[in-house]
């Protein structure tokens, strides 16, 4: 066990939002045409394109710590995924859709805040400070995104999803 150290499960837990973030952009493409509304179907495309740039600072951090970028199957995002799948199945067409849709997008932005969160602070603990500069570029963005979906739920969404107008 002395191997298992706090860089191993950096590295570690690096390769698990690196997966998270790649399954995600393929994710993102179709939460974005399964939106019925298009401030929503916006914000997902947006994120998209976000999530990408995200992938390329995660394989700078990689980089960084002399390791190849490569992923390993992430539980937490595939049962998140699973269930905005369930989501855009079960309620396509009701006026819950979007609300669903939205929440599981959520539930994925709070994930990633968790990771990196603790993926910065990891990273100062072992001195990365580039390391930390860059995953905190991404912690930033995500709290930014996690931020644009409450207003747009407590806006619009959940209004439209009880079938009434505001």
């Amino acid at each position: 066990m002395a191997d298992k150290t706090l860089e191993t499960l950096f590295h570690e837990t690096l390769k698990d939002v690196y997966y998270a973030e790649k399954k995600l952009t393929t994710n993102l493409r179709k939460m974005a045409r399964a939106a019925q509304n298009p401030e929503l179907k916006a914000a997902f495309e947006q994120h998209e394109e976000e999530t990408q740039g995200q992938v390329e600072r995660l394989t700078q951090v990689f980089e960084l710590i002399g390791k190849r970028p490569r992923g390993k199957t992430c539980d937490a995002i595939e049962g998140i995924i699973s269930e905005a799948s369930e989501i855009m199945d079960e309620f396509k067409g009701s006026p819950a859709h979007d609300a669903g849709l939205l929440a599981a997008a959520q539930a994925v932005e709070h994930y990633e805040i968790s990771r990196y969160g603790t993926l910065k602070a990891w990273a100062e603990k072992l001195g990365m400070d580039e390391a930390a500069g860059l995953l905190d570029q991404t912690l930033q963005e995500e709290t930014a995104t996690d931020e644009k979906l409450t207003m747009l739920a407590e806006a619009v969404i959940n209004t439209a999803a009880t079938g009434k107008s505001a």
